[in-house]
């Protein structure tokens, strides 16, 4: 059968018809340990009772109004979102994409109207990964997923990670922001360190520059805390979020303070779709949950579980795992054997993740992953490395006919 849909993504002949939790059952009956969580976006699992019957109960009032008109729901998510943050408001899109070029034109027009026209570019990080359309593609920077789309988009600025030196070196006159993922995911997951953040957080006040942080992936209760930032005591500018914040529904926010936030005037910027009544039931229910308490204290706890059963696996498959990357639950096992033969070995096991660079397999359970999905997926891995073992062992030379 010859698919109607376009060829640029490279799928896992993998069909599921439903999920429980941290499990997805395929069509034909397989059921697989989800650990990639539809790339950290399936926050609360899979039909959890609460979040299907926000959806449910809303879809059966109003969908989508647009934004000629208020939202209460919006409201609502957004005190939500402000009492819980730095920022004193928020603005919703639909996608991580949208957040971060929202994010960058915000921290332009601040600037502009605050008398620094000239301040329109942006220092970003080597191996960050800022979205998919043209502008937040030339944020990020990478060659590869920037070929055969033409000129990249002005006004960015690189440097590598936790490197304060190079930062302050690249500030110049027409230098308005800082932008940075507290950890970033899709290159390898590489952690900002706590003293960086501080230090990024005094460079831009001491040269007037807008800190942005980008947790599009890292957000929404991620790491343990509600946001990533709150690792390195800092207050952020600016906060673009996406993923897990409606727990599988597209969503995504710009949350700011009133500095920025105040130059958003009526027609500076806009959405169809952003903010529904929809999405918004979703994003509260997926609040509700993370907001419980205890509920991110739930999240560390299984964090470390894992973290520690994974450094014994390293420790006992040295040939096929190095190391273990990562903050709460966004977890990289930087692999010795190749990764996508890890990945492989994995999914014959029941198991899902997801590649990231530097040969490394990310690992994003839902965030209402159990004690024993946890035990669950360490005796997977277990299997998986000795599956991987006797590959290697069997495509060497001397035991090739």
């Amino acid at each position: 059968m010859i698919s109607a849909l376009m060829p640029n993504y490279n799928r896992a002949d993998l069909a599921f018809e439903r999920g429980e939790g941290a499990w997805l059952y395929t069509v034909d009956g397989r059921r697989f340990l989800d650990f990639g969580s539809g790339i950290a976006t399936s926050s609360v699992g899979h039909n959890n009772p609460h979040l299907v019957g926000a959806i449910t109960q809303q879809a059966q009032r109003v969908m989508h109004v647009s934004n000629l008109y208020r939202v209460p729901q919006a409201e609502l998510l957004a005190q939500r979102l402000v009492a819980n943050s730095f920022a004193d408001s928020a603005f919703f899109c639909n996608s991580g994409a949208e957040a971060n070029e929202g994010m960058i034109k915000m921290i332009r027009r601040a600037q502009a109207k605050s008398g620094h026209p000239e301040r329109t570019r942006i220092i970003c990080f080597n191996g960050a990964f800022h979205g998919r359309t043209l502008a937040t593609l030339s944020a990020t920077g990478n060659p590869k997923y920037l070929d055969g789309f033409g000129p990249r988009v002005e006004g960015f600025d690189h440097v590598p990670l936790n490197n304060m030196n190079a930062v302050r070196d690249a500030i110049g006159a027409e230098t308005a922001g800082i932008m940075i993922e507290p950890v970033q995911g899709e290159s390898g997951i590489h952690v900002a360190t706590p003293r960086f953040m501080r230090e990024l957080r005094a460079v831009c006040d001491e040269f007037g520059l807008f800190l942005g942080v980008d947790e599009v992936q890292c957000g929404m209760g991620r790491t343990g805390r509600l946001f990533a930032y709150e690792w390195s005591d800092i207050t952020p500018d600016i906060l673009s979020t996406a993923k897990g914040i409606a727990g599988g529904f597209p969503m995504g926010a710009v949350l700011t303070t009133e500095t920025i936030a105040r130059h958003m005037t009526p027609g500076s910027h806009g959405t169809t779709f952003g903010g529904s009544p929809l999405a918004c039931a979703a994003a509260n229910a997926v609040l509700d949950i993370l907001l419980a308490p205890g509920f991110l204290e739930g999240v560390r706890a299984r964090a470390a579980q894992l973290d520690a059963g994974i450094d014994q696996l390293c420790a006992t498959y040295p040939d096929v795992f190095a190391s273990r990357r990562g903050l709460g639950l966004l977890i990289g096992l930087k692999c010795k054997a190749d990764v996508a033969l890890v990945q492989n070995a994995a999914i014959h096991e029941g198991m899902l993740s997801v590649t990231a660079g530097d040969n490394v397999l990310r690992m994003l359970p839902p965030l209402t992953v159990t004690e024993a999905d946890c035990a669950n997926a360490l005796s997977m891995l277990d299997r998986a490395a000795q599956r991987v073992r006797a590959h290697v062992a069997a495509a060497r030379p001397e035991n090739v006919a």
